[in-house]
């Protein structure tokens, strides 16, 4: 039996706390969230955890792993607290919204050795994957020039991007490591363009809602991003990569694969509403892959190094964005 913790009884610690207990190896033991909520008593009854302290969790010898959902200021801690104790790690994005400390702590979970899985859903979402094979065995042929759409269904709170640390270290991150993985190199150029056109609370709170964003690779092939967060229709999310002997696309999933014909014309569902929605195979996917790391071992698909990464790319479009140019980075480049 693997014994987990999980951090975070918010929304996205109820998604990888109800996906771990479902696992039939998996214990869930502890539950760790400071707020005492309807929604923590609801989440630990789920999984038959018992809600305790971080003390009592890296003080248990028994707790193999542990799951960092929690607010984006307690990642940093968490992470060097269980590289210490010798735990395993799944991680949610940003490991901080301070790029220094992203380094420090980068560093420190390497030299530890211990399992780290950095929480980027869409490299274990089965049509990513796909397109991903196709890519590496060559079927596909050579890959030349990539085209996402990422936008949400509604804008967020004014509260929610006060503390996400802004739109490319919270939602444009996914793509920025989605181009690194499909890519299977590392980004070279960032030029970034970005303004607040759809709701004046995000600008008040000064962030964007709308970018787009052109990444050129160490070999000299594009990407292009396109990032809101609004589209009317639902959540949007798009990829189109162009090789030389296939174009792969994935589209967004339907809520229904339904179609209705009549004398006014044919009527599609719309797509599914949210990322949560979207991605639930993705993240039943990486906790399982978590769970087999630490019985049988092996590699993440995205560890904290690809974490790393992503950021340095988001902080990089965000410099781009404010000085009106592009920025040439490396594996030295610091914001």
């Amino acid at each position: 039996m693997t014994d987990l913790a999980v951090f975070g009884a918010g929304r996205i610690g109820r998604v990888h706390g109800l996906n771990a207990a479902s696992l039939p190896s998996v214990r869930v033991k502890y539950l760790v969230d400071p707020v005492a909520s309807e929604q923590r008593a609801g989440l630990a009854a789920r999984i038959g955890a018992d809600i305790v302290s971080s003390d009592t969790v890296f003080s248990d010898a028994s707790v193999d792993g542990i799951i960092i959902a929690s607010s984006t200021d307690t990642h940093a801690g968490l992470l060097l607290q269980a590289a210490r104790a010798g735990k395993a790690i799944f991680c949610e994005k940003p490991v901080s919204l301070d790029f220094v400390t992203v380094e420090a702590v980068t560093s420190a979970v390497e030299t530890s050795g211990v399992v780290c899985l950095l929480a980027f859903q869409r490299r274990y979402d089965p049509d990513f994957r796909f397109v991903r094979e196709r890519i590496v065995s060559g079927e596909a042929g050579a890959l030349e020039h990539i085209v996402m759409h990422t936008r949400d269904p509604a804008p967020p709170s004014r509260a929610y991007v006060e503390r996400s640390g802004g739109m490319f270290r919270d939602q444009a991150i996914h793509d920025f490591d989605m181009a690194r993985y499909l890519l299977g190199e590392d980004i070279a150029i960032v030029y970034a363009v970005g303004n607040c056109l759809i709701d004046a609370e995000i600008g008040a709170a000064g962030d964007i809602d709308t970018a787009m964003v052109t990444l050129t690779s160490v070999s000299g092939r594009f990407v292009q991003m396109v990032n809101c967060r609004r589209a009317p229709f639902g959540y949007d999310q798009r990829l189109e990569v162009l090789c030389s002997k296939e174009v792969l696309y994935v589209e967004n999933r339907p809520q229904r694969g339904v179609t209705i014909a009549d004398a006014d014309g044919f009527r599609a569902s719309t797509p599914m509403n949210y990322f949560i929605e979207r991605f639930a195979d993705a993240y039943r996917n990486e906790m399982a892959a978590f769970v087999s790391l630490i019985e049988t071992g092996g590699r993440p698909l995205a560890g904290i190094r690809d974490g790393l990464e992503a950021q340095r790319i988001a902080e990089a479009a965000l410099v781009s964005m404010q000085s009106g140019m592009p920025v040439r980075i490396g594996p030295d480049w610091r914001p």
